[in-house]
Order: C-alpha cells, then structure tokens, then sequence
C-alpha cells in the first residue's frame, strides 16, 4: 500500500520554460516567450511536430508565462469544448491537438480565432502535421497557416542524458551517469516518459530512505510495477 501511493504521488512538476531543454529548438522556444509576454504582434503560432517532442509542454508552459505577465490564459484540447467567445484581458489560448478536431470544434475555433484577433488576443496551436497537411475546414486551416509555423524537433539522444540530469537537479537528487545509461537502455525513449519514470523514482527512492544509484534504479525497473498512465507529452 505505501510503495502504492509513492506512485500515486509521482506526478510530473508543472511545464515549464526552465525545464524544458530546448536542444534545436532555442529559436521556437524564444518566440513561444515572446508571443506569451505579448512581445509579438502575430495573432497565431502553429507548432507542430512528432509525437513526444514537447508541444504539450511548449504550450503549458507558454500559458503560464502568460498568466504570470498578467494576461487571461488557457490550455484546452481541441477536442474539448472551446469558448468562440472568450473574454478577458490580453487573453491568450493554447489549443493541443488541433489537426484532430472534430466538425464541430472546428467551427468553435474559427469563431475563436476570429474573436481573439479582434481583442488582441493570441492563439498558439500544436498539431502532428503543419496547416497545409491538416484535414480540417478551408477557413479554419487558412487562418491557422496566417501566422507563424514552426517544427518541432525531438530531443536528440545525445541531449538526452543532459536533459534528465537536469530534471533530476531540480528536484533536488543527484543522477549518476550509470543510472541514466540504464534507463535510457531500458526504459521508454520519449522525454515524457522518462521524466514521468524518474519523478517516480524519487518518489520510491525517498520512501525507502536510500538515495538513487544504478543498483536502485535496475532493481526497481525490473520490477512488475505499473506506473501511472498519463497522455503522452506531445
């Protein structure tokens, strides 16, 4: 029961600018900033991109930079229902999964969209494939395509073990080396995953009261345990 709720408990920090490692990304990265600080004058950004490349928490992120400098922000999944008739001040949308809406959101982001450039406001959107190649509606894909659009590129293996190292210093433990090579051999490749295993290690490591080493991390991931399910980080 204890080393049950250790798993509960593992949940991922909130998605940020500073823990996301940018890798060939910086420059999406910048502009993602500047468009949530109302920085940039373009009404829409596009990023697209694999799955597990960090859109979800490119556009996380950007929310709460904006929410922080003040303005009226939202994250929603475009097959979510969506406000056409959002109010507030500055407001700023981040829609995921906006090749995959449906006829009828579709339409609510039209009018969305539409709404927000009236105001001033700002819609970022994340999609697999960039406007041109989204099966949606002639009016919505264009107006989408009006702003920037930029890849999304993943994380390199190379970046890897930087990335993780990091996360694990902000937390607060120290990851050997040979503990990353492990998990990076052993475990789900996919940034999202790995962050989401290692904030379950810690998790595991401070209920045990034993630091994490190769010997803990091999000794755990060979265990039948089913870690949390959460949507994969796009």
């Amino acid at each position: 029961m204890a080393e049950q709720l250790t798993f509960e408990l593992a949940d991922v920090p909130p998605a940020t600018f500073e823990n996301f490692v940018a890798g060939p990304n910086s420059e999406a990265v910048s502009t993602l900033v500047r468009l949530a600080r109302h920085d940039a004058r373009e009404t829409g950004l596009v990023l697209w991109g694999a799955a597990g490349a960090g859109k979800t928490h490119l556009l996380r992120a950007a929310v709460t930079l904006a929410q922080a400098h003040g303005r009226d922000a939202w994250f929603v999944d475009a097959a979510s229902p969506v406000d056409a008739g959002v109010q507030g001040r500055d407001p700023f949308v981040a829609v995921d999964h906006v090749d995959r809406a449906d006829e009828a959101a579709q339409g609510r982001l039209f009018t969305l969209y539409n709404a927000l450039a009236a105001q001033g406001g700002q819609l970022v959107a994340a999609a697999d494939v960039p406007p041109a190649r989204m099966s949606l509606r002639d009016d919505l894909r264009t107006r989408l395509g009006w702003g920037l659009v930029i890849e999304i590129e993943p994380l390199a293996d190379a970046d890897k073990p930087e990335a993780l190292a990091g996360f694990a210093r902000a937390r607060g433990f120290r990851l050997p080396p040979d503990a990353i090579g492990y998990l990076l051999a052993h475990g789900r490749r996919d940034m999202a995953s790995l962050v989401h295993t290692l904030a379950a290690l810690d998790r595991h490591s401070l209920a045990l009261q034993r630091p994490i080493t190769l010997s803990l991390m091999r000794e755990w991931l060979q265990r039948d345990i089913a870690l949390p399910q959460r949507p994969p980080d796009r």
